[in-house]
Parts: structure tokens; C-alpha cells; sequence
């Protein structure tokens, strides 16, 4: 895992910065999202040159492959411990399941 130096610089893992596309020179714009930082090389945003239709499909198969894999992990409860991954959820609702 890379470590922030005293000048608050990073290196980059290369098989990372290959994947997006960066190399030495590279410029790289950053964003705050939530509570991390998005880094993406300069003039690439991310979801830019796709349509609303485009991203929208995107989202839904996402989504559809999310639901596959909720499914997959629904009810399994730890070796060690009597809970299961849906009873983290469960926030002061009464164990309706409902948000809290």
C-alpha cells in the first residue's frame, strides 16, 4: 500500500496507473468525493463522453449484478458468531428490516 511522504506525494501503483491511462508527465486533475479524493488524468471525467442512455444501462446492470450477488451471500451466517450479513442493517428498527 503506498504511503504519503513528508511533501504529501504518492506513487502510483504502475499496473493502476496503466489501467487509466497515466505515465510519467501526466497531468491529473483531483475531486473530493464523499470522504476520499478521485483522481483521474486531466480532460478524462469520468461518464463524459457517455449519453444519459448509455449510463443508464450502465447503472441497471450494475445494479442487476449487485442484486445476483446479494442473493448469493443472503442468509449466511459467520462460523464464529450468530449473526448474519442482513443483521448488520438492522438499525433500532425493531427487526422490521426497515430503515431506522
Amino acid at each position: 500500500m503506498p504511503k504519503v511522504t513528508s511533501k504529501l506525494q504518492i506513487t502510483i501503483p504502475k499496473r493502476l496507473a496503466e489501467q487509466v491511462g497515466i505515465s510519467a508527465g501526466s497531468d491529473v486533475e483531483f475531486a473530493v468525493v464523499g470522504e476520499g479524493i478521485r483522481m483521474t488524468p486531466a480532460g478524462k471525467r469520468a461518464g463524459a463522453e457517455l449519453s444519459t442512455a448509455e449510463r443508464l444501462r450502465l447503472f441497471h446492470e450494475a445494479s442487476a449484478r449487485q442484486a445476483e450477488r446479494d442473493k448469493r451471500f443472503a442468509g449466511i451466517v459467520s462460523a464464529d458468531r450468530e449473526w448474519t450479513r442482513e443483521d448488520l442493517y438492522i438499525r433500532g428498527d425493531g427487526g422490521r428490516g426497515e430503515p431506522g
